[in-house]
């Protein structure tokens, strides 16, 4: 499972750098209109679909999931990272966190009623996405829907210092949202919308909202 490299030297960063990282996001949902929209629309679509479990791909210290079970949406969450898992554990004791890694979900197929990635997809190089995004479609059920969200650019930054002051070795990649809804098509997802936020900051963000065709 932890065969590709960055992988690991992600999986180790966030286990060096998990403190200051869930410090960094505490609030961050409060101050997020926008980003609260997004999570409202998605626990609406997968209620739509049917309901059943939601996964949180990437949960780190697991706030996201924990907004998502308060919207009324059997969330849980799955990351690369013990030490997040641990922390998300701890905080949220009544929810499901597992450790695991978006490029081999140990979910059956077809099993949970949608699939979020905030943000967790930035640290995947090109070439390993396609295969994600696969796995992606393979645990969701036909008409449930995949939400993705990633920093918005052409380039990739690399960081060496966490938020602790700790050395850590993480690539965050931006990238194009046609680029992103190209791999979600070619992964068998059909794409229902796309939202840009901050247009005018040095790094935008945008989500795209997909779906599993019936």
């Amino acid at each position: 499972m932890m065969s590709d490299a960055w992988l690991s030297t992600t999986r180790d960063s966030y286990d060096t750098d998990a403190p200051g990282y869930a410090e960094k996001v505490r609030g961050l949902l409060d101050g997020s209109p926008h980003l609260r929209a997004s999570l409202t629309l998605f626990a609406d679509l997968a209620r739509e679909a049917g309901g059943g479990p939601v996964v949180d791909v990437g949960c780190g210290p697991g706030y996201v999931t924990r907004h998502l079970h308060d919207l009324g949406v059997d969330a849980f969450g799955i990351d690369l990272s013990p030490e997040m898992i641990a922390l998300a554990r701890r905080d949220y004791p009544d929810l499901r966190f597992e450790i695991g890694t978006m490029t081999e979900l140990d979910l059956a197929d077809e099993s949970v009623a949608g699939v979020l990635a905030f943000w967790s997809v930035i640290h995947v190089p090109d070439d390993a996405v396609p295969g994600v995004f696969r796995e992606f479609r393979r645990v969701v059920r036909p008409g449930c829907p995949v939400l993705v969200g990633f920093h918005v650019g052409a380039e990739a930054s690399h960081d060496t210092e966490g938020y602790t002051g700790r050395p850590i070795d993480v690539v965050s990649h931006r990238r194009r949202p046609e680029q992103v809804a190209e791999w979600l098509r070619e992964a068998g997802l059909t794409i229902e919308s796309e939202w840009l936020m901050r247009p005018d900051d040095d790094v935008p963000g945008a989500i795209i909202f997909a779906r599993r065709p019936v």
